[in-house]
């Protein structure tokens, strides 16, 4: 049956390979069902139902993943959209969770489309690649940001907006400890070095009584708080028009982009370099957000740490249908979730921070008229704490700046549209 299924040996791979692949990429990104609810419970979420539809979303996403498009990757709500969501959109502009999880529902319905119409390829590859550098990058920022904020590293301060908080308290000294320790076993290839980092500080948190032990295993919480709460109607105001695209934008090159990179490292291309079944592969993304949104969670995208399991001899949807059945037996481990402080999580998100700025390596910087729309978008993301705001003020520094440079054959009418479209959002509708 598993061969009828995944086509094992026309892959080169075996049962035995594609379990031990999936429990691999479990242990790499297993740190999502602590750091998602203690992100989005923030709004006023209910953590424990948070808790259930990240497992859930984590599940249902990387199934289809297995059996439909039978990739070796494994889908979760992301890192950085979960921040977007919980303290830009909720917390900075005033939104209901309920609207937000509207807009995370209406942006995968947009997705599926464009994957369905195909136009996907057209929309990746108009976009300029100094954007997507910029884009990743400002994301890695937002994230750091969070994370020293959550660990009062980062402090509010009337004199110079920001200044250095206390870094003498447990919780600073924590964080840095957890920090460098993920970075340590990251670099000597540990499996699983960020939820080992999260354990670590809890357990010395517990040692040092400034957590309570509630057990280990228990029944599921209730997902009734956040089930089918989203609000689409609320979120097909105008003004949620840059959420909407913000999330569908960021979800479209992370997929795209992971998929890739996933299918390169695992030789999955085929003759021409392209990704089979990459429709299904993308759908099965969208429907993944789609289905979380309504269960109650931010968007549900591809993992880039399914490379880990692909490095360990994954090759099929098995790998992938093994992920999906661990976070479903995570389910049980609430109380653990729950004792999780935000100073041990923190470490986690300046980690994939570390990550995602990497992207600005790859940009030219001898052009200027490259290099000043990426560090555009990067910079303005954490100082504007939002995701939109950064994209929004890339795209139009590279139209006018391409423009006035007589760069003319380096715009696309995408490029162009978009710029304008956001040139009359913030004329219009965050003048009013």
């Amino acid at each position: 049956m598993l061969e009828r299924l995944f086509q094992l040996q026309a892959h080169g791979t075996t049962v035995r390979k594609e379990l031990v692949a999936g429990v691999t990429t479990f242990l790499t990104m297993a740190y999502i069902i602590v750091v998602n609810p203690s992100i989005l419970s923030s709004t006023g979420m209910d953590f424990g139902a948070v808790f259930v539809a990240t497992c859930l979303a984590a599940t249902i996403g990387t199934l289809i993943m297995g059996l439909w498009a039978n990739y070796p990757i494994a889908l979760a709500p992301g890192m950085g959209l979960n921040a977007f969501f919980s303290f830009t959109v909720v917390g900075s502009m005033g939104y209901s969770w309920q609207v937000a999880l509207g807009a995370v529902f209406l942006s995968g319905v947009i997705f599926f489309l464009l994957s369905i119409l195909k136009v996907r390829e057209w929309i990746i590859n108009s976009i300029p690649m100094s954007l997507r550098f910029g884009i990743s990058a400002g994301i890695g920022f937002f994230l750091a940001l969070i994370a020293l904020k959550n660990a009062g590293i980062v402090v509010d301060n009337p004199a110079t907006l920001v200044g250095l908080g206390d870094i003498k308290v447990a919780e600073s000294l924590l964080f840095f400890g957890g920090f460098v320790l993920i970075c340590a076993l990251s670099f000597r290839r540990v499996t699983g070095a960020v939820m080992i980092g999260i354990i670590a500080i809890t357990g010395i948190s517990m040692m040092l009584g400034m957590v309570e032990y509630n057990g280990l295993v228990s029944a599921p919480p209730s997902l009734a708080p956040t089930f089918m709460q989203l609000d689409i109607a609320g979120a097909l105001n105008v003004g949620m028009i840059s959420i909407v695209f913000a999330f569908l934008f960021v979800d479209l090159f992370d997929t795209s982009g992971t998929l890739i990179g996933a299918a390169q490292r695992g030789g999955l291309l085929d003759k021409d370099g392209k990704l089979p079944r990459l429709g299904r592969a993308l759908m099965s993304d969208s429907v993944a957000t789609m289905s979380g949104a309504a269960m109650g969670t931010s968007t549900t995208t591809s993992y880039i740490e399914s490379t880990a399991g692909i490095s360990a001899g994954g090759r099929t949807g098995l790998t992938a249908v093994v992920v999906a059945a661990l976070f479903l037996a995570c389910l049980l481990l609430s109380p653990i979730a729950s004792i999780i402080p935000a100073y041990a999580t923190a470490p986690a998100l300046m980690y994939v921070a570390v990550l995602m700025t990497g992207g600005l390596k790859l940009v030219d910087w001898d052009d200027i008229t490259d290099a000043a729309p990426a560090v555009v978008t990067a910079l303005m993301m954490p100082l504007t704490f939002s995701i939109a705001n950064g994209i929004a003020m890339g795209f139009i520094t590279y139209a006018i700046v391409k423009a006035l440079s007589g760069r003319w054959s380096d715009l696309n009418a995408s490029v162009v549209t978009i710029a304008v479209v956001f040139v009359l959002k913030f004329i219009f509708l965050d003048a009013a």
